[in-house]
């Protein structure tokens, strides 16, 4: 995708997207019992940034089916934890890439035009699903909300790890996305976006507004429980801190 295409097409795909969501809802209403919570929450129009807790390869999909919006999402370039359906979806629906262990400008850059176009934009903080907790987030959603001035919209999802072993038990599963209400925007400073400390701070602000929003059990480095804090000590350690996408 080049930033020329999304300045003048912006939202993109609209048929292919307006369709996957309608057969998303449809998957999820025949496999589950998928409750929507907050949905009075949702901001009429962007700019807007979505962000939400990621434990299953799921995730991108319930936000794609759950929001309303021409939503654009920023997702990895590699899917280490998703069948191949899903990383098909990806590349249908038009996923804005990531290399993890790399700065990826480009994808930094088209993102900024999404929000700066009024538009609205998913992002998991902590880049990636390899724990089932909560862990501290990575510098790029605050980067985005500090130098867009976009309100940043929490979401928590729930139940999705389990959907497909209920599944193989013959049941349908459980699942919740809860909607926060939006909060921001943020401003640091002419030079903000670029102060390591600063962002860190703002991303540990975004993942306790999603801690807020899942059960107390899954807040992992979030919670307020010291016990569940120490048992999430490894899981918060960043995968792909010294390794670098192809």
């Amino acid at each position: 995708m080049s930033d020329a295409e999304l300045t003048v097409t912006y939202p993109r795909r609209r048929v292919i997207r307006r369709t996957l969501r309608t057969l998303i809802r449809a998957a999820f209403s025949v496999i589950s019992e998928f409750q929507v919570i907050g949905a009075e929450n949702l901001p009429k129009e962007g700019p807007l940034l979505v962000i939400g807790n990621h434990f299953s390869f799921i995730d991108p999909v319930a936000l794609i089916g759950a929001l309303p919006y021409p939503l654009e999402f920023i997702g990895g370039t590699q899917m280490p934890n998703a069948p191949g359906m899903v990383s098909w979806l990806a590349r249908v629906y038009g996923v804005l890439p990531v290399r993890r262990g790399s700065l990826s400008r480009d994808t930094l850059l088209a993102s900024r035009k999404v929000l700066k176009n009024k538009g609205v934009l998913g992002i998991f903080p902590e880049a990636g699903s390899w724990a089932a907790v909560l862990r501290p987030a990575r510098p790029g959603s605050a980067y985005l909300a500090t130098c867009t001035q976009a309100q940043i919209l929490p979401v928590g999802l729930d139940g999705f790890t389990d959907l497909f072993p209920s599944l193989r038990r013959g049941k349908r599963g459980k699942i919740t996305f809860t909607i926060g209400k939006p909060f921001g925007p943020f401003f640091v400073s002419e030079r903000g976006e670029t102060d390591r400390q600063k962002l860190a701070e703002l991303g540990h602000l975004f993942m306790r507004k999603i801690a807020d929003l899942i059960p107390a059990e899954r807040r992992g480095h979030y919670s307020n429980d010291a016990a569940i804090r120490a048992a999430a000590q490894s899981a918060a350690v960043y995968p792909w801190e010294n390794v670098q996408e192809e």
